[in-house]
């Protein structure tokens, strides 16, 4: 059955508390939430506002899909069986576990947990395999969505209503989490399910949108959905659009569209030009390498760059993941000058030298550059990493990132597309990816704006 950002007549009463329903039966329009006058870390770093300003003003009370929900009396999973798909960043903004609420919630019977990458309790790094288990705190069964298994089988959903989805999201494709969500609601329209999005911050903001979309033949478990890297939408908005624009084709992006019924959970108090900071939530880790709530902005500014093992520490086996491109052989100032002289907007540079506490370098001293956004509305993101990339190529010729890194496969995949690598490893100049990088970025945004629940 499919579903659109519409609203089912039985949940017209919580419309006050802007809980909202997606339903395939009706045709009405997604209503929009004001949140108020909100103050933005991105007016702040853009200038707009006075920082002394900023400092005197309380931040917004953002309450999340969980604590709306809650709000109103658990509606739409009263007297049913549920199934939940999170991670330690599942909490309300008292850091109450979304587990523990629903588990305790009057006329709510909770019975499984499922656990995508790093597992239900955050208890599983980086890549490491998700096995089926028990949850220690109330005993229920706790089946992967990572390692062998991402998409649930019938017997994982053997029983179950409604599938509820809570996850802290970092706003970029890469991101395997919003994969397990597709996969998830692929699995949920096979059995008749229903799938509810609990709504939660992007941290990113609602308005940056960078990169390309993916290519035939480059779709993968980090490249799941024909959308840009970073696509400005909350999660529950990007459920909403894979669902009703047959984006939804499996990991290889070659299956039949799968279209679910989906429920939003939408938040209260968010703006889109919200950063993290601005929410007054407290920031529980969604992954062992994202650990501050600027986390997802350094992510989309080196993680693809980490893809290229061997080739520069981005701070991961460091305090500042992804905050920072080193090495030994680097001359810290010569990379600086190098990247000063670009001008790039909104981004700024300093010399850093560590010594990483674990990975391929543990030890041993490393030195670089760490990069500050001055103006976040301005900066191109997602390009800082190819700047880099251009001053080591142009300082150090032996030491070209393709030629430098073991393997070049999951950094395709990360990109979308082999353009990139083959286009820029000719000369190593960001402009000659750019136009690329950027071709789809409006047609998104177009695209994208029919399923934003937020002004």
């Amino acid at each position: 059955m499919s579903c659109s950002g519409i609203l089912k007549p039985f949940l017209q009463a919580l419309l006050a508390a802007a809980f909202m329903s997606v339903s395939a039966a009706e045709g009405k329009t997604a209503p929009v939430l004001d949140a108020g006058d909100g103050l933005s870390a991105a007016e702040v770093m853009s200038g707009k506002r006075d920082r002394r300003d900023f400092r005197n003003r309380k931040t917004a009370r953002v309450l999340t899909g969980i604590d709306v929900l809650e709000k109103g009396g658990f509606q739409g999973l009263v007297g049913k069986r549920v199934g939940l798909v999170t991670n330690p960043s599942g909490v309300d903004r008292n850091l109450r576990s979304t587990i523990d609420i629903l588990y305790n919630a009057p006329g709510v019977e909770l019975v499984a947990l499922y656990g995508p990458e790093h597992g239900v309790r955050g208890d599983v790094y980086a890549g490491g395999k998700v096995t089926d288990t028990r949850d220690p705190a109330t005993g229920l069964p706790v089946h992967s969505l990572y390692g062998a298994t991402r998409k649930p089988t019938p017997e994982m959903l053997k029983g179950i209503d409604v599938m509820v989805y809570d996850i802290q999201d970092v706003g970029a494709r890469s991101y395997t989490f919003i994969s397990t969500l597709g996969l998830v609601m692929e699995a949920c329209a096979e059995q008749g399910i229903e799938v509810m999005v609990l709504d939660r911050p992007n941290p990113l903001g609602g308005n940056k949108i960078e990169g390309s979309y993916v290519e035939p033949g480059y779709f993968s478990f980090v490249s799941q959905y024909r959308i840009p890297y970073i696509y400005g939408l909350t999660v529950g908005e990007l459920a909403m659009l894979i669902n009703e624009e047959g984006l939804n084709k499996g990991q290889t992006g070659t299956q039949q569209p799968a279209r679910c019924r989906l429920t939003v959970v939408p938040m209260e108090g968010w703006h889109r030009d919200m950063l993290y900071s601005d929410t007054g939530l407290p920031w529980v880790l969604p992954s062992p390498n994202i650990p501050y709530s600027s986390s997802p902005v350094h992510y989309c500014a080196a993680g693809i760059c980490g893809e290229l093992y061997g080739f520069l520490n981005i701070g991961i086996g460091y305090t500042l993941p992804f905050q920072v491109f080193a090495e030994e052989w680097v001359n810290a100032e010569s990379l600086k000058e190098l990247l000063d002289s670009y001008a790039i907007p909104g981004v700024a540079f300093r010399t850093i030298y560590f010594k990483p506490l674990s990975g391929r370098t543990a030890g041993k001293l490393v030195k670089g550059v760490q990069y500050f956004f001055t103006d976040y509305d301005k900066a191109p993101v997602t390009l800082v990493q190819f700047y880099v990339m251009q001053a080591i190529a142009t300082l150090y010729p032996d030491k070209k990132p393709f030629e430098t890194a073991t393997g070049v496969g999951l950094f395709d995949k990360v990109c979308g597309s082999d353009h990139i690598r083959t286009v820029f490893g000719r000369r190593y100049k960001v402009a000659d990816i750019r136009p690329f990088w950027d071709k789809d970025v409006e047609a998104f945004r177009q695209l994208s704006a029919k399923y934003h629940l937020y002004k």
